[in-house]
C-alpha cells in the first residue's frame, strides 16, 4: 500500500509540468474508458423506456392525439419535483455551468451535479422536450473526468486538461465522431491548440468511442446518401443559404438570451410553462419533440414536403430557445443540427423553383445547414466542419461545407457581434470566460513544476555555530518555525549569512530581529496553477508564496520571478 501511495504521489508530481505527456496519456484514457461507458448508461436510460412505449426511440409521432400534449408536461412535473426535493442542485447542472467551474472553480464538477444531470436529462428526452442529449452528454463527461481528478487529488492543471478529455471522450461515443469531439474540445472548451493539450483528447475521444462499439455496436446518427455539389453555378446560392442560417442562429441566440432573464421566476412556473408550450406545438408539429435524428434523415433524403418543412422550422426555430432559457435541462447541440436541417432542405427545394439547371439535391443542402447551424450558434466553425464531414462520410461535402460555415459565422460574429451561445448565457448571467494569452500558458502547469524544495526548517532563535551548520548545507531558504508549531516567516540564508561576518555574535540570535529580508508565510496549495498562485500574489502584493501539501505541510517556495521566467522564457508548445 505504502508503495502504490509512492508511485501515486510520484504520478501527481509529474502532472504538475505541462510536458507530463505519459502521464497525461494515462489520464485521458481512463477518461475516455469511464466517459464511454457513462455514456452507454445514459444512452440506454433514454432509448430503453422510449423504445418500449412507442417502439423505437425517435417515434414521438406515433403516439395518439390526445397524448402529445401530456407527455412533455408530464415531464415538466417530475423536473418540479426534482428541483423542489434538492433545490441547491437546480443551477449546476449543463454546459454553461461547466464552463463557470472551468473560470471559477479550477474545473472541480461536485459529484452532485453528475447524477443531477443525469436524472433530469433522461427526464427532459424520455417526455418528449424540445431539448437534445448532446449537451448533457458533454457536461456528464465533463463530470465525470473531473471527478477522476478529484478522486486522485492530481493538480489542477490536469483537472483542466481532465475536462477536455471528459468532452471529447463525450461528443464521441454520443455521435461517433471522434475527430470532432477532439477540434470541439480544443476550440470550444480549452480555447487552444496545443501539440501537448491534443494527444491525451485524442485518446479518450478513441478510448470513448471503442468502449461504445464494443457494447452497442456501431451506428450512424443520420441516414445520410452520397451527395457533391453539382456545379459552381450554385456557389451564390450556397452562399445565401449561409447568410440565411447566419441570420437564424443569431435569432436563436438572441431569443434563448432574453428568456434566460426569466430565470428569477419560480422553478415551478418556468418548467410548467415550458411543458405546456412543448405540448401545445407537440399537438401540430410532433416531429418538434425529442432529438429528431429521424427527421433529420428523412430531411436528407428529401422526403418532407415544403409546408411541413416551413412549419416545423418555425416551431422549432422558436420553441427550442425558449425551452432552454425557461431552465430545462437538456442540450442544444441536437435542436441546432434538426434547424439547420430544414433551413437547408428549404434551400434546396426553393432553388429548384428558381432556376433551369440541374441543382443539387436537396439532401446536400440539409447536411450544409446542419453544419453551418451547429457552427454559428456555437461559434466552432472547425468543429462543426469536421463533424459534417464524420457524420455524413461524404468527402465532397467539404467544399461547399466550408462556404456555408464561413459566412454563417461571419454573419453572427460580425453582423450581430454575438459570440457563442454558451459564452452569451455566461455574460448573461455576469460571468465571463475569456481566457489572455497569460493566463492560458499559466494554466498548464502547477505549482509544483516550478517549487524550490531546498529549504531548511530552523528555530527562530538558535546558537550562532547551528546557525553556521545550517547555512553549510547550502540551502535556498530558512523556513523560521518553532518546535511543533506553525511556520513564522521565511527569509534568504544570504541575510543570515551576512549578519554572522558582520556582526560575529557569540551568543544565541533571533532570526526573526536580525535586519533581514523575511516573507510572510502565504500558502498556496500544491494543486494550484501557476496562474492561481500568480493571482495571490497580485492580490496581496507579495513575492513569494509556500507551497503545502494535502496535510498542511510545507513543500516549497514560489517566487514572482520563476514564474515570469516561465512565461517568457519556457512556454510549452
Amino acid at each position: 500500500m505504502r508503495k502504490i501511495r509512492e508511485l501515486l504521489q510520484n504520478f501527481r508530481d509529474r502532472l504538475a509540468h505541462y510536458d507530463a505527456l505519459p502521464q497525461l496519456v494515462v489520464l485521458g484514457l481512463l477518461s475516455g474508458i469511464l466517459t464511454g461507458f457513462l455514456m452507454v448508461l445514459f444512452r440506454l436510460a433514454i432509448e430503453l423506456p422510449l423504445t418500449y412505449w412507442l417502439g423505437h426511440p425517435d417515434s414521438f409521432e406515433s403516439l395518439p392525439q390526445s397524448q402529445l400534449f401530456w407527455w412533455p408536461l408530464t415531464g415538466s412535473l417530475i423536473l418540479i419535483g426534482i428541483y423542489f426535493r434538492w433545490p441547491a442542485l437546480a443551477r449546476q447542472t449543463g454546459m454553461v455551468n461547466m464552463f463557470e467551474r472551468l473560470a471559477y472553480h479550477q474545473g472541480t464538477i461536485p459529484g452532485r451535479s453528475l447524477i443531477m444531470q443525469f436524472v433530469t436529462a433522461t427526464t427532459a428526452l424520455v417526455s418528449g422536450h424540445s431539448v437534445g442529449r448532446e449537451g448533457p452528454a458533454i457536461f456528464l463527461g465533463a463530470a465525470c473526468s473531473s471527478l477522476l481528478g478529484q478522486r486522485m487529488r492530481l493538480p489542477n492543471n490536469s483537472i483542466r486538461l481532465l475536462i477536455g478529455c471528459g468532452t471529447a471522450a463525450a461528443i464521441s461515443a454520443a455521435f461517433n465522431t471522434p475527430l470532432a469531439g477532439v477540434i470541439f474540445a480544443m476550440e470550444v472548451v480549452l480555447l487552444e491548440y496545443t501539440l501537448i493539450g491534443f494527444t491525451p483528447v485524442i485518446v479518450a475521444a478513441v478510448a470513448a468511442d471503442l468502449v461504445m462499439r464494443s457494447t452497442l455496436g456501431y451506428e450512424n446518427a443520420f441516414q445520410v446518401p452520397s451527395f457533391e455539389i453539382g456545379t459552381l453555378a450554385e456557389v451564390p446560392w450556397i452562399i445565401a443559404l449561409g447568410v440565411t442560417v447566419g441570420l437564424c442562429s443569431a435569432f436563436f441566440n438572441r431569443l434563448m438570451i432574453k428568456t434566460i432573464a426569466f430565470t428569477q421566476w419560480p422553478v415551478a412556473s418556468r418548467f410548467l410553462l415550458a411543458g405546456v408550450l412543448t405540448g401545445i406545438v407537440a399537438t401540430f408539429y410532433p416531429q418538434v419533440m425529442g432529438v429528431g435524428y429521424d427527421t433529420i434523415s428523412e430531411s436528407f433524403q428529401g422526403n418532407i414536403e415544403f409546408t411541413l418543412l416551413f412549419g416545423l422550422l418555425i416551431a422549432k426555430l422558436i420553441l427550442t430557445p425558449i425551452i432552454l432559457g425557461l431552465g430545462i435541462p437538456a442540450g442544444l447541440i441536437g435542436p441546432t443540427l434538426f434547424i439547420g436541417a430544414l433551413i437547408g432542405s428549404i434551400f434546396g427545394e426553393v432553388g429548384s423553383w428558381f432556376t433551369d439547371a440541374s441543382m443539387s439535391h436537396i439532401g446536400l443542402y440539409a447536411m450544409l445547414g446542419m453544419g453551418a447551424m451547429m457552427g454559428a450558434v456555437l461559434n466552432a466553425p472547425l468543429a462543426a466542419l469536421v463533424a459534417l464531414l464524420e457524420l455524413t462520410g461524404n468527402p465532397n461535402i467539404i467544399f461547399p461545407g466550408m462556404i456555408t460555415i464561413v459566412i454563417s459565422n461571419l454573419t453572427v460574429r460580425f453582423l450581430f457581434h454575438m459570440p457563442s451561445i454558451f459564452i452569451s448565457s455566461l455574460q448573461a448571467q455576469g460571468l465571463d470566460y475569456s481566457q489572455e494569452p497569460l493566463a492560458q500558458v499559466l494554466s498548464r502547469a502547477a505549482v509544483a513544476s516550478l517549487m524550490d524544495r531546498e529549504f531548511i526548517a530552523t528555530e527562530p532563535k538558535t546558537l550562532p555555530e547551528t546557525a553556521q551548520q545550517v547555512l553549510a548545507l547550502k540551502p535556498r531558504w530558512l523556513l523560521l518555525q518553532n518546535p511543533n508549531e506553525k511556520a513564522l516567516s521565511v527569509m534568504l540564508p544570504k541575510n543570515l549569512s551576512e549578519y554572522l561576518s558582520r556582526e560575529a555574535p557569540t551568543e544565541a540570535i533571533n532570526l526573526l530581529e536580525i535586519p533581514a529580508e523575511r516573507f510572510d508565510i502565504i500558502e498556496v496549495s500544491y494543486r494550484s496553477t501557476l496562474y492561481e498562485a500568480l493571482k495571490k500574489m497580485d492580490e496581496l502584493r507579495i513575492n513569494v508564496v509556500c507551497v503545502v501539501s494535502n496535510q498542511g505541510d510545507i513543500m516549497g517556495m514560489l517566487t514572482r520571478s520563476k514564474i515570469e521566467y516561465y512565461y517568457t522564457h519556457k512556454q510549452a508548445l
